[in-house]
């Protein structure tokens, strides 16, 4: 296994003092399969009034705070200490056919299908139309092994998308990144997720961090990394198995795991409300760092 040490900063310029503020953070690294989390520490300025630590409804850890104090600044910092597997090793032509695992959603004979199917439903961010049931329908074909279908479609979202920063945001929902073609790693997981959702079969989205590589011959940057996302399909014989559309590939061990849930909006990794504060200019600095 990889350890890392993991440091997300969030830092709130605003252009008037806030009164107060409320907030929910998802930083906290999951235990998975091949994934262990090590140590954990979030810290916010100003000292937060009230702060709680619980699970939300997917079993994410979230940390709560309520600021009370007029601040025209604000900072989230979070480090953690997290050790990471390799990806499972895959045989497409072992996995049932993707009818089967639809199939088996349908019944819901056993406790991990009637998990899986909370999955399997539209949101405001996934919602699924007919040109996305087509672009589906090419890697879903009949009788084919779910897991062969799942590969070509993560291939194909990586190939016919562009990654383009300035194409979306946070609340684009994946109908216009579809008519795009472009987006960010969350549109890409949104795609992934809406055309399994469109084929009947649950997915979720998974969000986390990516160790990035610089340049030949130049040093990684401090505060370079980013926030990323990818999504998961529920296979019965297999579990949970991630796919990275962004990336076209299994995530392993440069992935790091921190929450999972419908969409984006259920995993945010910082988001809350706010009284006063009037504009206001986000900057996010994220470091990956293999120890």
């Amino acid at each position: 296994m990889t350890t890392y040490v993991v440091r997300h900063r969030t830092t709130y310029e605003y252009r008037q003092d806030v009164v107060y503020s409320r907030l929910v953070a998802h930083l906290a690294p999951r235990a998975t399969p091949r994934q262990s989390p090590l140590a954990y520490d979030v810290r916010v300025e100003p000292v937060p009034a009230q702060r709680v630590e619980r699970a939300d409804f997917f079993g994410n850890r979230t940390d709560w705070f309520v600021v009370e104090q007029p601040h025209e600044r604000l900072e989230v910092a979070a480090e953690s200490h997290v050790a990471v597997g390799p990806a499972p090793s895959l045989d497409p032509g072992s996995s049932p056919g993707w009818e089967t695992v639809r199939r088996a959603c349908e019944t819901l004979n056993e406790p991990a299908a009637v998990d899986a199917m909370q999955y399997a439903f539209d949101t405001q961010l996934t919602a699924t139309n007919d040109d996305i049931l087509a672009y589906a329908r090419t890697s879903f074909s009949p009788g084919r092994s779910v897991l062969a279908s799942l590969l070509e479609l993560n291939s194909r979202i990586h190939a016919d998308f562009a990654y383009d920063k300035d194409a979306t945001d946070a609340s684009t929902p994946v109908g216009h990144a579809f008519e795009l073609r472009a987006g960010v790693c969350q549109d890409f997981a949104h795609a992934g997720i809406a055309c399994l959702r469109a084929m009947g079969l649950p997915a979720r989205y998974v969000s986390g961090y990516l160790l990035t590589q610089a340049p030949p011959g130049r040093e990684r940057l401090v505060g370079a990394d980013a926030s990323h996302a990818w999504f998961a399909a529920w296979i019965p014989t297999l579990g949970w198995i991630d796919f990275d559309p962004t990336n076209d590939m299994l995530p392993s061990e440069s992935h790091i795991t921190v929450a999972w849930g419908r969409d984006y909006a259920d995993v945010a990794p910082v988001h809350g409300i706010i009284t006063g504060g009037s504009e206001h200019e986000v900057e996010v600095a994220v470091d990956v760092t293999p120890l």
